[in-house]
């Protein structure tokens, strides 16, 4: 059985909808976030302030790489699609959906930019950053959920009937 990968924004919601979809589909729930942080015993923001968005990407690449998992339900961070390895083998194993919000939304999901952990250039804005990265997420998308308007039930229910219509 292959993985749901989701994919987005910073904020999209990828964590919190990935956690209660895998209690709903009875799979492992994996944070990929949660794992880069594990294996370097910090925060996210604190590699990136640390060793700077080059080395961060290598590491979050590598964790993706190390990944070797079946039937689970992934969250990535909003990074991972500058990194086409790591976006390859999520796509060999997975089914990667693109949680998609209009920027507006994320904006106001997002309180505190400099604490986040975000991969972002200096002086970069966070419109520079959506805007860069949205032809990523439809690039690696086998689907997408428009969740704007939407409470986490309807989400929900859209992800596992995609699921439940490729297996």
């Amino acid at each position: 059985m292959k993985n749901i990968v989701l994919i987005g924004m910073p904020g999209a919601g990828k964590s919190t909808i990935g956690v209660v979809l895998a209690k709903t589909l009875k799979m492992p729930f994996i944070d990929t976030d949660i794992l880069i942080q594990q294996k370097q015993n910090r925060l996210l923001q604190e590699i990136i302030e640390e060793d700077g968005i080059e080395e961060f990407l290598s590491i979050e690449e590598q964790v993706i790489l190390d990944l070797d998992v079946w039937g689970s339900v992934i969250s990535t961070g909003g990074s991972v699609v500058l990194e086409s390895d790591g976006m390859r083998h999520l796509k060999e194993n997975g089914f990667v959906v693109y949680l998609q919000l209009p920027y507006k939304e994320i904006e106001k999901r997002i309180r505190d930019i400099t604490t986040r952990g975000i991969v972002m250039q200096k002086g970069q804005s966070l419109l520079q950053v959506y805007d860069e990265r949205v032809p990523l997420y439809e690039k690696y998308a086998d689907a997408m959920i428009r969740c704007m308007g939407k409470n986490m039930e309807q989400i929900i229910k859209e992800l596992k009937e995609l699921w439940e219509g490729i297996r």
